[in-house]
């Protein structure tokens, strides 16, 4: 039996950014095992110096077009942080939506445009089309319905416009909240069919423990507020996130890795789904239970499946904050006009702050240091992707001592689909670069 194995993938597909696998072993020896990152450093913590928190999350939306709303709304509470505003409960709950808009855009395409081809035997979404054209269409149209939604909140899924610090500078009247339920419902249509297609994927069997790390409250699966929770029982105010990712160097990547209580953690979809389970909806619980989901799994492969878990959550939820908000009505008084009144509903003072939020790859920090003017003196940015990246390889690890004596194609294969399970936004996780002077 063949103890040799030699992986080489210089680029990754179906993936966003630039990877790079390395996997080399000999006689049953692991002489290497990388995921290597080549991507420049992006510099948005530099860039971010010296410009007002009432003009931040204008930048920072751009360090991605994926989670754009994401980063925006995880700068938006690191600078309510830093001045200690409290933004209202309107507020809260529109942003509640805006970030399930966010998740839900950004599951749909990975399940079905990156993860479905490989489950479906093709080599990529086009591929996809001539056989399973009722599928992609209904990717689109879900997708459509996030990004028409996300227009009417926001005026735009990427690079928002209206969420801004202190709320948002356009309040959704009761037409708007009616436009942004119809597209829920449209997406809730298509989540049934969507959780059949999935339920004949055979995703690989794979086990590695290791330790999760998410978001959680009492009252709800935490995507906005709350504890920073471990797996292994650490639970952290969002203000210590230093102390809970532990970044450190390696040398083939422009990425820093991260590692908790153990050699390293994992965060996303499947770690949140293992640390709140008992707070998602029924129907995501359904959805769960028919794809023989349950907490704690520990196969990398399924973060896929918990991210169509969320996809009824997430859809549920919305619906259900939009309801409520009809209801009572939304107060229009709350607006906020950059330029004539901010200064006067927001009180800026110096601090330091930090921002946590649950975006499709998992907890996303951003942390500032603003003046009594709320200018940014300093920024630093902690990306779901740059956290995972050592779990990562530690599965790649694992996944050679099984694959080992396949052959190489299906070897090459499975290690291609373990890195996309994790959803990776490899751009978004560069922020370091060593440069030696010779």
């Amino acid at each position: 039996m063949s103890k040799n194995l030699s992986v080489n993938v210089e680029f990754l597909t179906r993936v966003e950014g630039h990877g790079h696998i390395v996997v080399d072993m000999k006689n049953g020896k692991l002489n290497k095992c990388e995921l290597k990152i080549a991507e420049a450093p992006r510099f948005f913590e530099a860039m971010v110096r010296g410009r007002s928190i009432f003009e931040l999350q204008h930048i920072t939306c751009r360090i991605c077009g994926i989670c754009s709303c994401g980063h925006s709304l995880a700068s938006i509470q690191a600078a309510e942080d830093a001045i200690g505003f409290t933004p209202s409960e309107q507020t809260v709950m529109l942003r509640k939506i805006l970030l399930h808009l966010e998740n839900l855009d950004s599951h749909i395409l990975h399940i079905y445009m990156l993860v479905a081809p490989d489950m479906l035997g093709k080599k990529s979404a086009l591929a996809l089309t001539a056989t399973h054209g009722d599928a992609v269409r209904r990717a689109l149209r879900m997708k459509k319905c996030c990004n028409d939604a996300c227009a009417v909140l926001v005026g735009r899924h990427v690079h928002p416009i209206s969420s801004t610090v202190g709320g948002f500078t356009k309040i959704p009247s009761e037409a708007d909240l009616l436009e942004m339920k119809k597209h829920f419902s449209a997406i809730k249509q298509d989540l049934l069919p969507t959780l059949e297609l999935a339920k004949t994927f055979v995703f690989p069997e794979f086990e590695r423990e290791t330790e999760y790390v998410s978001l959680a409250n009492d009252t709800e699966y935490a995507l906005l507020n709350g504890k920073v929770k471990s797996s292994k029982g650490i639970l952290k105010d969002k203000s210590e996130y230093k102390t809970l990712t532990n970044e450190f160097l390696v040398p083939h990547s422009t990425a820093k890795h991260c590692k908790l209580s153990g050699e390293s953690y994992m965060v996303g979809a499947l770690a949140r789904f293992n640390n709140n389970y008992d707070m998602l909806h029924p129907l995501a619980k359904y959805a769960a239970d028919e794809l023989r989901l349950k907490p704690v799994c520990s196969n990398v492969y399924l973060n896929t499946a918990a991210q169509i878990v969320e996809c009824f959550h997430f859809t549920d939820d919305a619906i259900q904050i939009i309801d409520r908000l009809l209801e009572k009505g939304t107060d229009k008084s709350e607006a906020i006009i950059v330029g004539l009144n901010e200064n006067e509903v927001i009180k800026v003072k110096a601090g330091k702050g930090v921002g946590a939020v649950e975006v499709p790859r998992g907890l996303l920090y951003h942390s500032y240091e603003v003046d009594n003017k709320g200018t940014i003196l300093s920024a630093d940015c902690v990306i779901p992707t740059g956290q995972n990246l050592e779990n990562i390889e530690l599965d790649m690890r694992k996944l050679a001592s099984m694959v080992c004596d396949r052959p190489q194609e299906e070897a090459t294969l499975l290690f291609e689909m373990m890195v996309r399970a994790y959803d990776p936004c490899i751009s978004c996780s560069t922020h370091v670069l060593e440069v030696d002077f010779v």
